[in-house]
């Protein structure tokens, strides 16, 4: 038998605390620890860590508030009323869904884990796209911007380095100029125009410009304003190019049936596309892309199939670069510049075929995971990071006379200014109203209407029609008035990740597939047959149905989010060691993209200029 070793009675100490006092320190509930330990000493702490499961890993989830009916879909009798009322915390919590690492690294993960398998889905086939698309020719080409001023960069002719991101391979001098060379003064604000330093990969003058006043600012917004345009004019001709070849091979045009029942006439090969959109240190955009060849049948014209066999991948290799060599437009006038600014791409043009049996120089896994991960960042590589300005906002980056990133933001919010002024209402043209009552029975000359009303009633619900289906705010005439909406990303406005119609599955079909998994992961179940569709048919009678409402944004404390994301990193540290070990246990890569985003930034680290 062992006896207590505490005191029946304290004892008092030289420091006045009892020899069997809870020597535990207070804790304090304004504190991110304090309140932590307050929801983890609740009861109901379990059921709540179960509650914001689906948005544990969320920066900043949303709240929503209302009631779930469940509804039989035969007869609409509503089997189940739930309430928000009745859950913890009294709301409902949803990941927020950012793209954006820097914003939310949970939700990006989600969403890069989703692009690396869309885009890989394009080459190999599988989540409904047909295995056959790995015999359709495929390439890797890299789309860079002009130059719109000479910028400090790190010149490494020859790599010996093994990792890019490490990379200590001993560059060349940034702008060495010989002293006989008219470049090698001064430029005319009087900086030099050389630079003979051997920048290393951090230096934090990488992407900027040798002289600010020299520097194109102006133009460069206005190219990322109409990079995307510039893409959409390329991917055309090449798919021109393409077509010309064809004929010339003596390869015919396939007539198609189109949705509205007209037959058209189309050549026989087109292009499906992958790309991602990669911010240079210098604040000018350039595209990564998938680009794969396809073929066009007869019966349906929806269907993947390959292109016919004539067709080889150095054909796609010439019909890009012939493309992007020919291509080139002028934006429309604008006060500072009447005749626009010239849009086309710059010199440095990379285009390397894909192989996919998994050796080689490119691979499918290699460039999948390296447009996922650039598809989750944006404008950090520059230095700036905000939200969209507005006119109060403005001022605290906009700065004609401050640095790269202040200028090119300055130059977006100046050039997108109004540049029309408004036709005073006093002014504007304005139809008579008719007088009120009867007139004399007359006929409408533009229907034939007899009527007695001053204004001919069949004419004016036409035209109250016409104007209903008319859009609510009218064209902006100024088509550089976006650089405002989107002077935070220095002027580019597209998508950092798109893809072709017909290129590979859907984000939505990956969340659906995802969600039907999470409702049904505790059933055994087969995963779907190659090329069958990813997501079953709801086969439940019964409908779920929810009336909520935004509560907020964010966790209630800094304890809920600390104990939220910590179980999320724990469940997905648990998961990346199961896909190890079943990697070991099947001798093969481990699942995921980050080995292929690591191999790929060995293969193509970015470039800052």
């Amino acid at each position: 038998m062992k006896a207590s070793t505490l005191d029946p009675t304290p004892r008092a100490s030289a420091r006045g605390v009892g020899s069997n006092a809870d020597t535990i320190p207070p804790v304090y509930d304004y504190t991110a620890a304090g309140a932590a330990f307050t929801r983890a000493t609740r009861p109901d702490y379990f059921g709540w860590i179960e509650h914001v499961r689906a948005a544990a890993g969320c920066t900043r989830p949303i709240r929503l508030a209302g009631q779930l009916l469940t509804v039989d879909s035969a007869t609409g009798r509503v089997v189940e009323q739930r309430h928000t009322d009745g859950m913890p915390d009294a709301v409902i919590y949803t990941p927020c869904g950012n793209r954006r690492a820097t914003v939310c690294p949970a939700c990006a993960h989600t969403y890069q884990r989703d692009a690396y398998q869309l885009l890989r889905a394009g080459l190999v086939g599988g989540k409904g796209v047909p295995d056959t698309v790995t015999r359709h020719p495929a390439v890797f080409p890299t789309f860079t911007a002009p130059s719109f001023g000479p910028v400090h960069v790190r010149a490494v002719r020859k790599h010996t380095c093994a990792d890019r991101k490490r990379c200590d391979c001993r560059p060349d001098p940034c702008h060495a100029r010989r002293a006989t060379d008219p470049a090698a003064g001064r430029c005319p604000h009087g900086r030099p125009a050389a630079c003979w330093a051997r920048h290393e990969p951090a230096d934090a003058v990488l992407g900027q410009p040798l002289c600010l006043d020299c520097y194109d600012h102006d133009h460069q917004v206005v190219w990322n304003l109409y990079s995307g345009e510039l893409w959409h004019r390329t991917k055309q001709a090449a798919e021109r190019h393409l077509a010309k070849l064809a004929r010339r091979r003596g390869i015919p045009r396939v007539q198609v049936v189109t949705a509205s029942g007209n037959t058209r006439t189309v050549p026989p090969v087109r292009l499906s596309h992958g790309k991602a959109a990669e911010f240079q240190a210098r604040g000018a955009v350039h595209f990564h892309a998938l680009v794969r060849l396809d073929g066009v049948d007869p019966t349906d014209p929806a269907a993947v199939v390959p292109p016919p066999a004539a067709f080889t991948v150095a054909d796609l290799v010439d019909a890009l670069r012939h493309a992007a060599a020919h291509v080139a437009f002028a934006t429309p006038a604008h006060p500072d510049r009447p005749d626009g600014w010239p849009i086309a791409w710059g010199e440095q043009l990379d285009i390397r075929p894909i192989t996919l049996t998994g050796h080689g120089e490119v691979t499918d896994s290699m460039v999948a995971g390296y447009l996922a991960k650039y598809a989750t960042k944006s404008t950090e590589v520059t230095g700036h990071r905000s939200v969209r300005l507005t006119a109060d906002t403005i001022g605290e980056h906009a700065d004609p006379d401050g640095d790269h990133a202040a200028r090119l933001i300055d130059a977006c919010w100046r050039l997108g200014r109004p540049t029309g002024t408004p036709v005073p209402l006093s002014q504007r043209p304005r139809n008579p109203r008719p007088r009120p009552g009867f007139v004399d029975r007359w006929e409408c000359p533009d229907c034939g209407t007899h009527t007695r009303y001053a204004a001919c009633p069949v004419c004016v619900a036409h035209r109250q029609a016409t104007l209903d289906t008319e859009p609510t705010q009218p064209a902006n005439p100024n088509p550089y008035a976006r650089l405002r909406r989107w002077a935070h990303m220095l002027g580019f406005g597209g998508h950092f990740l798109t893809k072709a119609r017909r290129y590979s599955v859907t984000f939505q079909t990956l969340r659906d597939a995802r969600r039907d998994h999470r409702q049904r992961e505790d059933e055994g179940h087969a995963h779907p047959a190659t090329g069958s569709p990813l997501v079953d048919e709801p086969d439940d009678t019964t409908l779920i149905v929810g009336t909520l409402t935004f509560a907020g944004v964010g966790w209630h404390t800094t304890g809920d989010a600390l104990l939220a994301n910590t179980a999320a990193a724990m469940a997905r540290e648990r998961q990346a060691t199961g896909r190890e070990e079943l990697a070991h246990e099947l001798g093969t890569a481990p699942a995921g993209i980050a080995p292929a985003a690591a191999q790929s930034e060995q293969t193509w680290g970015g470039h800052p200029s």
